[in-house]
C-alpha cells in the first residue's frame, strides 16, 4: 500500500515537472510574441535542443548548467521552474485530493508561476494567461456545482464570480484612486485582470487577503530598496509578481488564516 501511494507520489511529481518544463517555454516566449509550438533552441547559440537535453530537472543536472553545443550557463530559472511546478503539482494532491477540482486548482497554481516570472522579467501580464484562466475559473466552478451532491448551486458560481468582479474592480478603483492621487501609474491593467483571475478561484475574500498581503509584502520590499539605496519612492515595482505567489498561499493557507483571524475574536468575552 506504501509502495503504491509512494509511485503515485512520483508520478504526480514527474508531472509537474513536466508542466514546469512547458511553462519555461511559456515564460520564454509569450511575452517576445513567440509561438509556442515548435522545438526548443538554446537562447545563446540557437542550436535546437534533442529530447534528452530536455528531460525535466536531470537534463540540467547531467549537463552542468550549460549547452552541450555552445557550453554557455543555461539559467537557473528552468530547474527552478520545474522543480517548483512539480511541488506545486504534489501540495494539491495532498490539501485537495484527487478530485474533479484537483486539475483546476494545479492550473491556476501553474498559471501563477508564469505570472510570477514574466511579471518580474518583463513587467508585463499577458492576457493570453489571466483572461483564459478567468474562464477556467468560473467554468470550474460551474463543474463543481454539477457534480455536487449536496444541490448547493449556485453557491459556487456566485463566489466565482463575485469574486472575479469584485477583484477586478476593487484593484482597479485602488490603482484609479492611486493615480488621481499622485499623478503616477501605480498599477496597470494587467494587474486588474490578474485580480480578477484570483477571484474567480479564489472568492472575495480571497482575493481581498491576497491583494492585502502582497500590498504589505511589496511595501516591505520598497521601504528595503530605499533604505540600502537601491530604489526611491517612484521605483517601480512588479505587483504582479507579488499577488501571483500570495494567490498560492492563500489557495492552500487562505481557510486557516480565515479560521484564526475570526477565532482571536470568537474567543473575547
Amino acid at each position: 500500500m506504501a509502495t503504491a501511494a509512494g509511485l503515485v507520489l512520483a508520478f504526480v511529481f514527474l508531472f509537474g515537472t513536466a508542466i514546469g518544463s512547458f511553462l519555461n517555454v511559456v515564460i520564454y516566449r509569450l511575452p517576445r510574441g513567440e509561438g509556442l509550438t515548435g522545438r526548443s533552441a538554446c537562447p545563446h547559440c540557437r542550436a535546437q535542443l534533442p529530447w534528452y537535453d530536455l528531460v525535466p530537472l536531470l537534463s540540467f543536472a547531467l549537463l552542468r548548467g550549460r549547452c552541450r553545443r555552445c557550453s554557455a550557463a543555461i539559467a537557473w530559472r528552468y530547474p527552478l521552474v520545474e522543480l517548483l511546478t512539480g511541488l506545486l503539482a504534489l501540495a494539491v494532491l495532498v490539501r485537495f485530493g484527487a478530485g474533479p477540482g484537483a486539475l483546476a486548482y494545479f492550473a491556476f497554481g501553474a498559471a501563477l508561476v508564469a505570472v510570477t516570472f514574466i511579471d518580474l522579467d518583463w513587467r508585463i501580464i499577458p492576457d493570453a494567461i489571466t483572461l483564459p484562466g478567468v474562464i477556467v475559473g468560473l467554468g470550474a466552478a460551474l463543474g463543481l456545482e454539477l457534480l455536487s451532491a449536496a444541490g448547493s448551486f449556485p453557491a459556487h458560481t456566485l463566489r466565482a464570480l463575485s469574486g472575479a468582479l469584485g477583484g477586478g474592480l476593487g484593484l482597479w478603483l485602488v490603482a484609479l484612486g492611486y493615480r488621481r492621487a499622485t499623478g503616477v501609474e501605480g498599477l496597470g491593467f494587467g494587474d486588474v485582470k490578474l485580480a480578477a483571475l484570483l477571484g474567480a478561484f479564489l472568492g472575495l475574500g480571497g482575493v481581498f487577503l491576497t491583494i492585502f498581503l502582497a500590498s504589505v509584502i511589496g511595501s516591505l520590499v520598497g521601504v528595503i530598496l530605499i533604505a540600502s539605496g537601491r530604489g526611491s519612492t517612484k521605483t517601480a515595482l512588479p505587483f504582479g509578481a507579488f499577488l501571483a505567489p500570495v494567490g498560492v498561499f492563500v489557495l492552500f493557507f487562505g481557510p486557516l488564516l480565515a479560521a484564526w483571524y475570526w477565532g482571536l475574536f470568537g474567543g473575547r468575552s
